[in-house]
């Protein structure tokens, strides 16, 4: 019997909490949070609204436009993070350096963080900024899981093959811990994969797959 995904009855109320342009500005350190990062224009926000179904995050056609920790709460317990986009040029070199300094401060310092989200443009992948986010995570620990975003720009065949593509390079470079999936905002591709992941990430899924293959068993 299939387990319906618990986290899509807590994407319907989620709501924004508050925007922190300093560590000591985010919510209180409890509970579990995923965070989502990717380099400016990469598809984060689109990602983050369409999981949710929620227009939570701003989205624009400007890169570079999210300049804060951006946090949404799906319930007392639980919070989703949209990150600072990264790398855009236009940005004043004095920002891109408070963005850094905090988002360092952020993911080495947040013990409620769960896992992080890294979104790359699937014809842009593994950038500087990506590759800096995987050594990071592997290093210390955290789970990473790649959206790579904008399938619907490439054909099916070639889509596929870009994943086989960076999947190879990421576990030759960083290990096998590294998950990584196609995903596409408006054809609405990947959701439920990444539903079950982040459902786990949160501690929603586990105990009912358990509790469901005993019922089975019985």
């Amino acid at each position: 019997m299939s387990i319906k995904n618990p986290l899509l009855g807590l994407c319907q109320q989620a709501r924004f909490l508050i925007s922190a342009a300093k560590v000591d500005q985010c919510p209180p350190d409890e509970g579990l949070e995923v965070a989502f990062a990717g380099r400016s224009n990469a598809g984060k926000s689109s990602a983050l609204n369409t999981l949710t179904h929620a227009s939570l995050a701003r989205t624009s056609k400007t890169p570079g436009r999210t300049q804060l920790l951006n946090f949404f709460e799906l319930d007392e317990d639980r919070r989703l993070v949209d990150l600072p986009g990264y790398g855009y040029a236009k940005v004043p070199i004095p920002l891109k350096q408070h963005w850094q300094h905090h988002l360092e401060a952020y993911l080495s310092s947040r013990r409620s963080l769960a896992g992080l989200i890294l979104m790359m443009d699937i014809r842009h992948p593994l950038t500087d900024f990506d590759r800096l986010m995987l050594d990071w995570s592997v290093s210390s620990g955290m789970p990473l899981h790649i959206l790579l975003t904008k399938a619907d720009k490439l054909a099916f065949g070639a889509a596929k093959n870009a994943l086989l593509k960076v999947r190879q390079d990421i576990r030759k470079t960083w290990g096998e811990d590294v998950s990584i999936q196609l995903f596409s905002a408006p054809k609405r591709q990947g959701i439920e994969e990444a539903h079950e992941l982040l459902a786990h990430w949160l501690g929603l899924l586990g105990d009912e797959a358990e509790q469901d293959a005993s019922a089975e068993n019985a």
